[in-house]
């Protein structure tokens, strides 16, 4: 082995540089494909990013986890296949080409030519893939760039194709009406998921208006609440709750008459004050401004006609501006009476069409256009931005004698996420997948799913299936794939197409790129015969989450190539992303994969939280409150951001304040420790050849199990406990849970196996004893190497590359060796033993710090009081030199009476029982702590009690053990401690004798 450096002069960035070209030179990545070719598949979908951007914390956090589950797996005998996907199509990249070209409106695109504004949007997909591969690869993370996935790419599109059509086989696909979140700055409406982006708190106007009651005695309104003002002309009907109390009444100073809920009343404005009276008031008193003219259940008001407040919708007075009722009127704001306009509300579209006004089948007239401006058909306001025209339209309500009260209202309202611009509900013509049809057929398939963490599964997952909506798949824009649609003039009949063959072979032309510009120009004649003309493509494209959601399917172009690999494999078996998936990508995939095959898309899902800044806001380039992910990895290495990132609450779907402080404490606490050890190893393996001897090469396996000292029987048995652990956690997904432990094993290598064994890894017992010490020492290092190689892939290439020179390891890269087994030699009895040493080491030297009795003063007995007689024969036997040693102690004394040195006392573990027992709490608690010592002695024998009728285990249990000191000594000659496991007492007398021996161990340290 080469010699090494010291720690502090060990740069991690730049070694890891260095191991980025090896893994380059080498071909590490392809290799390892290679090796694993001919075994089983793991398969790993990869959600596809928006290149349009650069990588930042969220994507680097869901890149690690990948990153170490596939290699992982790779190292566990799988062939992973891990190729890089992007999602090129939909509003991202045609907002940045509005930006760029200054397009406002949709007519811009078309006059400028679809061709030409979809080249544009080609050329800035892949503007940052350089930049993405650099930073990806930089971070340890293997997958491959060269052979990506692109939703552009002509096979990804032909296999989105033939999903639509297997969707509209199974009579899964409807075109209809939808009220949806619509972008007049993107021109297209928001799938629910994106709607919730953006919220903003804002004000808007607030607006009582009044609707005259057609031929009522006296004279009333119905006075609806609204703070959508431009709705106004589109008003319909309006709707009250047929089981709310309303009455009427007539203002005592105006003689105006109005119907409003009676809860309402005291909103209602009137020229004198009416702010003393109550809510909910059921009583008129002498002093209101309102005399009560009658009171009634809102479902007499059902049916009444009232004057419109504008006449653009005349053409419907037989069926509209009449009184509906429905449960979602509440009594909470307002009026308890709502305006309903059906094109801009999915509640009052429903109630429309349930109330007949006006049906499902009839093309709505949508009175505001894809801009956001109002059409013809509303002269008063044609062409004006409803936002715009709001002020103009209240004036005009004013100003026909319809205001009854108006104000603003300060709320929270949806904002676009691309645009920034409000968002407007907006009923669009739109193609749906009928979700609601297969509720039970998803909810059913992601109960077949294991998540971590599980409850984001079965609380937010869940909840969100079990309310799903109808999906609105369809986009009016022009960078996308194409709906494979083609409808005759009389939309009489209809043809999807499922294949790029079926459309040459139906149309006689050649196509080679499925684009808008390049098929919207292509017919397809009626097979009614030529009188009935020809079929064409309807306008709109895919959602691009419908796009993502088919790529277990798009990226192998299946069902058209790799039937076999996919049929044999799905579902795949691992995906991963942030928490806002569930509504997203996982979503969809499970959609998809549920309407087609009946079964979920993925086996097993990681979902990590988010990454915020330190302060605990959102990560902001413009506020510049985090540091950049190359600056943290420049200063202290990608696998320290990595271990980071795994050991936080991020990997439990919970959110991670990111400090770059957090980065240097792993480089400190774990890479430090791990390469003082590494280095301690090499410093005196290189020693035995300068001191002539034969240079060191590693004892087999075999030769090391049969070590007689028991710390190397200890670290054996301990990093076979490594091993174990750490595949049973990856197999469970649970990567949080690796970091903890592997601390802690590295602290015990380094401050209990190094540090008791220097003698001997120095060659002070005898050169036979230093080599089974290096070499017990090189295997735990080398396989802590190989099961750490997925988390810290640098790290461990650059020990197992020094490593290697002396041993019989063939492969290039530790990434190509097998992840050890589990099993071997693990004895938890000396594992327990060693670490209850550790703990009666630590009491001990808590009792003589707290009595000034420093290490270099020789003290006569220790008495070790622990009922295990096993671990008891350990700590007075095969352990004795190290304690004794340790502590400068000459006796150690075995005791397993638990009474002779203390009495017990039992105290519950409210932490682990409270929420258990609830209420029973109080009772169980007054009888543990009225145990007695030999029911205590029972409880730790059998290690369970049943109390109160609840059977408790031993760690429901806290055993707290106090100090009896013996009669007539005093307790600076005595003095114990103890942790509720082991108690240590420990004699403080000095005893001349021990003196000389004290001085000579000051000489030998």
């Amino acid at each position: 082995m080469e010699e090494v450096c010291e720690g502090k002069d060990f740069s991690f960035p730049k070694h890891e540089e260095k191991i980025v070209a090896y893994w380059e030179e080498i071909k590490a990545f392809e290799t390892q494909l290679k090796l694993t070719e001919n075994m089983p598949e793991y398969i790993f979908y990869d959600g596809p990013p928006f290149a349009t951007g650069l990588p930042h914390y969220g994507h680097i956090l869901a890149g690690t986890i990948k990153d170490i589950v596939t290699r992982y797996q790779s190292m566990n005998g799988y062939h992973v296949t891990r190729r890089f996907g992007w999602d090129c199509h939909g509003l991202p990249v045609e907002h940045e080409i509005d930006k760029k070209l200054g397009i406002t409106s949709r007519n811009d695109v078309l006059e400028m030519g679809i061709d030409k504004y979809n080249e544009e949007c080609r050329s800035i997909v892949t503007r940052y893939v350089g930049e993405w591969e650099k930073v990806v690869s930089r971070t340890g993370r293997w997958i491959d760039f060269k052979n990506d996935y692109k939703t552009m790419d002509l096979e990804f599109m032909e296999t989105v194709w033939w999903i639509f059509a297997q969707l509209w086989e199974k009579d899964l696909v409807y075109r209809g009406f939808k009220v949806m979140p619509y972008s007049t700055g993107c021109k297209t409406p928001l799938s629910n998921f994106e709607c919730g982006l953006n919220y903003k708190n804002v004000h808007d106007p607030s607006l009582m208006v009044a609707f005259p009651v057609i031929g009522d005695p006296d004279k009333a309104a119905i006075v609806a609440w609204t703070t959508t003002p431009w709705t106004l002309p589109s008003n319909l009907c309006v709707c009250v709750n047929a089981n709310l109390t309303y009455v009427k009444v007539r203002d005592k100073f105006t003689g105006s008459t109005y119907i409003v809920a009676e809860s309402r009343l005291s909103e209602l404005p009137s020229k004198k004050s009416n702010a003393g009276l109550p809510n909910g008031s059921v009583q008129i008193a002498d002093w209101s401004p309102f005399e009560l003219l009658g009171k009634f259940p809102g479902a007499s008001l059902v049916g009444l006609k009232y004057v419109p407040l504008f006449d653009y919708f005349s053409e419907l007075s037989d069926v509209a501006f009449r009184v509906v009722s429905d449960n979602y009127v509440t009594d909470d704001s307002g009026t308890g009476i709502v305006h309903c306009a059906p094109a801009f509300g999915e509640d009052d579209y429903r109630v429309c069409i349930n109330s007949s006004i006006i049906h499902k089948d009839d093309d709505l007239v949508v009175a505001v256009d894809g801009d956001g401006c109002f059409i013809d058909k509303i002269t008063d306001f044609k062409g004006r931005y409803v936002k715009d025209a709001d002020k103009d339209i209240v004036a005009a309500v004013k100003a026909k004698g319809r205001l009854v009260n108006s104000g603003s209202i300060e709320h929270s309202y949806p904002f676009c996420w691309r645009s920034d611009t409000p968002l407007l509900y907006r009923a669009v013509p739109s193609w749906y997948v009928a979700v609601e049809k297969i509720i039970d057929q998803l909810l059913e398939c992601n109960k077949q799913t294991y998540w971590v963490p599980d409850y984001v599964k079965d609380k937010r997952f869940h909840n969100w299936l079990e309310n799903a909506r109808d999906w609105a798949i369809s986009r009016s824009r022009f960078w996308g794939t194409p709906l494979p649609i083609w409808i005759s003039e009389d939309g009489e009949e209809k043809l999807v197409i499922d294949s790029v063959k079926k459309l040459e072979d139906l149309s006689g032309l050649k196509v080679t790129d499925l684009h808008r510009h390049n098929i919207d120009h292509i017919t397809i004649p009626s097979k009614r015969g030529p009188e009935f003309g020809v079929l064409r493509r309807v306008d709109d494209v895919f959602d691009c989450w419908f796009e993502s959601g088919s790529m277990p399917y798009g990226y192998i172009h299946y069902p058209f190539e790799n039937a076999e690999l996919f049929e044999n494999n799905f579902p795949g078996q691992f995906v991963a992303e942030g928490l806002d998936q569930t509504r997203g990508w996982f979503y969809t995939m499970m959609v998809l994969s549920t309407a087609l095959f009946g079964k979920p898309a993925f086996r097993n899902l990681i979902c990590n939280g988010l990454v915020l800044a330190g302060d605990g806001k959102k990560m902001s380039k413009r506020l510049k409150n985090y540091p950049s992910p190359m600056e943290v990895i420049d200063d202290y290495g990608a696998d320290a951001l990595r271990l980071y990132l795994i050991n936080s609450p991020v990997v439990r779907a919970e959110p991670l304040r990111f400090k770059k402080d957090g980065v240097y404490g792993v480089v400190k606490d774990v890479f430090l420790p791990w390469y003082n050890a590494y280095r301690f190893l090499v410093q005196n393996a290189k020693r035995l050849e300068i001191e002539g001897l034969a240079p060191f090469a590693p004892f087999d396996q075999a030769t090391l199990q049969m070590s007689s000292n028991v710390l190397d029987q200890w670290i054996n048995s301990a990093t076979g406990s490594l091993v174990s652990f750490v595949r049973q956690e990856m197999d469970a997904y649970r990567l949080y849970t690796v970091v903890p432990y592997l601390l802690k094993f590295i602290d015990n290598l380094t401050n209990i196996y190094v540090r008791f064994n220097r003698n001997r890894l120095k060659g002070r017992t005898g050169e036979e004893d230093c080599r089974m010490a290096l070499s017990t020492l090189y295997h735990v290092l080398l396989t802590t190497c190989k099961v750490m190689a997925p988390f810290t892939p640098f790290f461990t290439e650059v020990l197992y590359q020094n490593l290697r020179r002396v041993s019989s390891e063939s492969e290039e890269s530790i990434h190509h060796c097998s992840l050890p087994k589990a099993g071997g030699q693990i004895e938890e009895r000396i594992e327990l033993s060693v670490t209850r040493m550790m703990t009666v080491i630590d009491l001990a030297r808590n009792i003589r710090e707290r009595h000034k009795q420093p290490l270099k003063t020789p003290l006569k007995e220790m008495i070790v009081v622990h009922p295990d007689m096993g671990f008891l024969e350990d700590i007075a036997g095969k352990l004795r030199e190290y304690v004794s040693e340790e502590l400068n102690i000459r006796s150690i004394v075995p005791c397993n009476d638990p009474l002779k040195y203390a009495s017990l006392r039992a105290e519950p573990e409210f932490s682990v029982l409270g929420k258990r027992l609830g209420k029973a709490m109080g009772s169980v608690a007054k009888e543990i702590k009225a145990m007695s010592q030999a029911d205590i002695l029972s409880l730790e024998k059998s290690g369970e009690v049943t109390i109160s009728g609840h059977l408790l285990q031993l760690s429901d249990i806290k055993v707290v053990r106090q100090f009896k000191r013996p009669a007539n000594v005093p307790e600076k000659d005595i003095d114990a401690v103890g942790d509720g496991d082991v108690l240590v007492v420990l004699d403080l007398r000095p005893d001349d004798s021990l003196v000389e021996a004290g001085v000579a161990r000051e000489e030998r340290s």
